[in-house]
């Protein structure tokens, strides 16, 4: 490789900076593209500017999206008498997956964590809680990760949300304490959802 600016060395240093991505790996990498169709290389560069320009949150639920509502929020087939709580975008994925969950959703966008300054002001709850004012939602299932935030979370949100009326449940069996959503598997998620539990 060249000198320090290097176009080589710069594309490294980028793509080392995504999350799983060593210095080996950027490296591999950016030869990749070097050694490959300058169309392909161009494919990517405007995929990344159009994520970046196109994306966002969805105005009723947070989830990500390219147009507002999200294609969940603007889906007449879907349930809306059961909204399902997540931490993250990645983890409504995971659920959707398996087929299985046909209502809506609502994304935290993080969980409490006082250590860290997040407190109920930081996530999306004024947004969860408008939605159940209209009294169509009968549950709302927490689907938080089984970690000590999560857990916090779960809890909180129950205490929120039991005296407006609404079953809140949360997701049960099959993930292993201290675990993410985003690592389960379609059948431990399935599980998970079908045996969810009404939380006190």
């Amino acid at each position: 490789m060249s000198g320090q600016g290097s176009p080589i060395d710069r594309l490294v240093a980028e793509l080392g900076k995504l999350p799983g991505i060593g210095a080996k790996t950027a490296a591999r990498l950016a030869f990749f593209l070097l050694n490959h169709p300058k169309d392909d290389a161009l494919a990517l560069a405007q995929a990344i500017v159009d994520l970046k320009e196109r994306v966002g949150h969805c105005s009723i639920c947070w989830n990500i999206t390219d147009v507002d509502p999200c294609h969940f929020c603007s889906d007449a087939k879907r349930d809306r008498g059961i909204i399902c709580v997540v931490e993250q975008a990645s983890d409504l994925v995971v659920i959707e997956n398996t087929g299985e969950f046909r209502g809506l959703y609502h994304v935290l966008m993080g969980t409490l964590s006082p250590i860290n300054g997040v407190g109920p002001e930081e996530l999306t709850l004024k947004g969860l809680v408008r939605r159940l004012e209209g009294g169509e939602v009968g549950e709302v299932i927490i689907a938080t990760n089984p970690t000590v935030e999560g857990e916090a979370t779960a809890f909180y949100l129950a205490q929120l949300l039991k005296p407006l009326g609404v079953k809140v449940s949360r997701i049960a069996q099959g993930l292993p304490v201290g675990s993410n959503l985003e690592y389960a598997d379609k059948v431990t998620m399935t599980r998970s959802l079908a045996t969810r539990r009404e939380m006190d």
